[in-house]
């Protein structure tokens, strides 16, 4: 545990520290902030990976999905705790840079900035205090050895993060106009769609086959703070995904074939 957190906590700053210096030899003619934009987004991608591959591998091997156990179920959480935090952190930065950018005359870290940070981010912000605050002694002690499984799933539903931090890049990069981004649009759609939306249901049905009852009756037989922290973590979800259906509109709908037709 605490040699992971050690790790943890070196590894994702140091990481972005690397990216942000490596950036400032590789385009020299970047601004500080998107040299820090770019580089969160990569660390991101980073995480999202290791997290994804944490639970395919966990639920891959957990057949039982009640009872079987996996290291990584356990030891990856303490990765997250880490990264959670740098990565609360990180945004403020990304915030702030891009209020400077845009002419805001508020001082790095003074009360003014993490205001106006906490308002536009607040609900990125409520969830990853979630996970810190709920989730993690939920994973780690409350629900004993039980459900391994289950801590894989949520680590997959990282999976679509990698294409929503490209899609952030290519934008950067003033490439949203291109085939790329569009493909990567879908992408982000359908992960999204299925590692976090159908990745609940896929969870309640994993359980009902196992222990023989109805999908319908899995809410009245797990233990009730399971079923509130589920539904805390596919609320968000459900806002975030109306939201890229919503901008996957836009985009679509402004293409070249979308204004010819």
């Amino acid at each position: 545990m605490w040699r992971t957190l050690a790790l943890a906590s070196a590894f994702f700053p140091g990481l972005f520290a690397l990216c942000v210096r490596a950036l400032r030899w590789a385009a020299p003619a970047w601004s500080l902030k998107d040299r820090v934009l770019l580089s969160g987004r990569l660390v991101s991608t980073v995480q999202a990976t290791m997290a994804t591959v944490s639970g395919i591998t966990v639920v891959l091997s957990c057949k039982n999905v009640v009872h079987d156990r996996h290291w990584l179920a356990v030891e990856y959480v303490w990765v997250l705790v880490p990264y959670m935090t740098y990565d609360i952190y990180v945004m403020y930065l990304c915030h702030w840079h891009k209020r400077r950018d845009r002419g805001a005359a508020e001082d790095k870290h003074s009360l003014a900035s993490v205001r106006s940070f906490l308002r536009q981010e607040r609900l990125m912000v409520t969830h990853h205090l979630f996970i810190l605050v709920v989730l993690t002694p939920v994973t780690q002690h409350f629900r004993g050895e039980l459900g391994d499984f289950f801590v894989g799933c949520i680590f997959t539903a990282e999976l679509s993060t990698p294409f929503v931090s490209l899609g952030k890049i290519l934008m950067q990069l003033k490439m949203q106009d291109t085939l790329l981004h569009k493909v990567n649009g879908i992408l982000i759609l359908v992960t999204f769609f299925l590692c976090r939306i159908l990745l609940f249901p896929f969870m309640y049905a994993a359980y009902a086959r196992q222990v023989g009852i109805p999908v319908y009756m899995v809410p009245f037989r797990i233990p009730l703070h399971c079923n509130i922290a589920n539904a805390s973590l596919i609320a968000p979800q459900l806002y975030w995904f109306r939201l890229i259906c919503r901008k996957a509109a836009r985009l679509y709908s402004s293409s070249p074939a979308g204004k010819s037709s």
